[in-house]
């Protein structure tokens, strides 16, 4: 496992970048000519809820530099368990890991994440590069297709494995944007679909939290059976509100990450 946290971050920003490029294009246009004021509120990664790697597992790479447990989140419509976390210096990111409740599936979705999983070997987990290795596994375009119809996100994580899911731009740090609103219309003015699910904005000041979301880029998967195009990772937008203690909020709200979820649907 890494020791460095940077060193953690930027391998996972590089990773994402490979296969999210409208990434380096929303910088370019939500950046002030220092180009400094872009700075990550949070990561989230996916996963399932199998022993060998489970949530925990993912965030045991966190919490050995500096990491600690700061909340936890029930999607139940989506069969998902979630928690976050936060580092000791508040200037780094905070990290949202979910997974998927194996068991409330189908038997078939069930034993294909099973077979999966069986194929990582468990080194692999405790490795420095796991969080950004991808696929483990080898995966034909009729399996991701019946994942698909059970669970959009069995599906993504069967076909993109371990790597970021998303990054996050934290609006209150930017110079040219006051608002969210403001943020989604230069986007969009500048040709980004939004993840319109429930709303552009997701939450409001009365729950501290603002959120909107770019749909997942689209990138090339390699299947056994071929090549296929399908929704990779995205890029989502944070406005965070201050609390009566006058601290700016630092936890989710389940109900506005419900709909985020829902920026790598396939369309």
């Amino acid at each position: 496992m890494h020791n460095n946290v940077n060193e953690l971050f930027d391998n996972l920003w590089q990773n994402y970048l490979t296969v999210t490029p409208s990434a380096n294009k929303i910088h370019q246009l939500l950046g002030s000519t220092q180009q400094d004021d872009i700075v990550n509120d949070h990561i989230a990664l996916r996963t399932f809820n199998l022993p060998k790697v489970g949530l925990d597992k993912l965030a045991a790479h966190f919490e050995a530099v500096g990491y600690k447990e700061c909340g936890e989140y029930h999607f139940d419509a989506k069969c998902l368990y979630a928690k976050h976390f936060e580092h000791s210096d508040p200037n780094q990111p905070k990290v949202f890991i979910s997974e998927l409740l194996v068991e409330k599936f189908s038997t078939p979705l069930q034993q294909v994440i099973k077979t999966l999983v069986d194929n990582i070997d468990a080194s692999a987990v405790t490795a420095d590069n796991f969080l950004y290795s991808g696929r483990h596994w080898e995966l034909d375009s009729t399996t991701y297709d019946m994942l698909l119809e059970e669970s959009e996100y069995a599906a993504w994580t069967a076909a993109w494995g371990y790597r970021a899911n998303h990054f996050t731009v934290n609006v209150n740090t930017l110079k040219d944007f006051d608002t969210l609103e403001s943020v989604n219309d230069k986007l969009k003015a500048a040709g980004f679909p939004l993840n319109t699910t429930g709303g552009e904005i997701k939450g409001s000041a009365e729950v501290l939290l603002e959120q909107s979301a770019t749909l997942a880029d689209d990138a090339t998967v390699e299947f056994t059976d071929g090549n296929k195009t399908i929704p990779s990772c995205f890029y989502e937008f944070a406005l965070r509100y201050e609390m009566p203690n006058g601290k700016l909020y630092t936890g989710f709200v389940a109900a506005s990450a419900d709909k985020i979820f829902e920026s790598t649907n396939a369309r």
